[in-house]
């Protein structure tokens, strides 16, 4: 199994990647394969709404690294997403790729989907709009029908400067928990469908 991580902040490995990379250890202590992608230096493009994407399942557009990305998520059994949280919201790549992945996989029913594969998002925060950067990533999963992984609070840690969400324990904590939680929710659907 293998779980694609997503890091959409502009600053490559800080508080964003500290997260993505926290829930890492829990999936590869059960056994689990983790790759992170980090849009740090690179710019998603918007949707066109050329709807050229219908029946290739992938935007024809090559101008950026999405449909890199999007081939990944397609192979893999679990997304993890995480963006820094900007104007109380996700990062705009983040918004860009999701509404393109969106698209593609809207006109693209009749393909490989998203469908079934376990996802989790979560958000570095200075400090407010954290809710709402987890709620924009989880929407995309609900709308994929996709399986959500939570913890035992909202997946999120404070941290204005690089590192900073490395104080945040209880944030750190969330992080693990919800490595344990996607892992358990991705062994159980591998068992149902072995």
């Amino acid at each position: 199994m293998k779980v694609l991580g997503i890091n959409s902040s502009a600053r490559k490995g800080r508080n964003t990647a500290i997260l993505i990379n926290k829930v890492f250890e829990e999936l590869n202590k059960e056994g689990i394969e983790t790759e992170m992608i980090q849009f740090a230096g690179s710019i998603i493009e918007p949707c066109k709404a050329c709807w050229a994407c219908g029946g290739q399942n992938n935007c024809v557009h090559k101008n950026d690294m999405f449909r890199e990305v999007y081939d990944k998520m397609l192979e893999a059994d679990g997304i993890l997403l995480g963006s820094p949280v900007y104007s109380a919201n996700i990062s705009a790549n983040m918004q860009a790729f999701l509404e393109r992945a969106a698209v593609v996989g809207d006109m693209n029913r009749d393909g490989k989907t998203m469908k079934h594969k376990v996802g989790a998002a979560v958000a570095a925060a200075r400090r407010g709009g954290a809710m709402q950067a987890v709620d924009a990533m989880n929407h995309f999963f609900l709308n994929h029908e996709m399986f959500v992984a939570g913890s035992t609070y909202w997946n999120m840690a404070y941290g204005q400067m690089p590192g900073d969400v490395e104080k945040d324990q209880e944030g750190l904590d969330n992080m693990a928990n919800l490595g344990k939680n996607m892992a358990y929710l991705l062994k159980a659907l591998e068992e149902r469908q072995g």
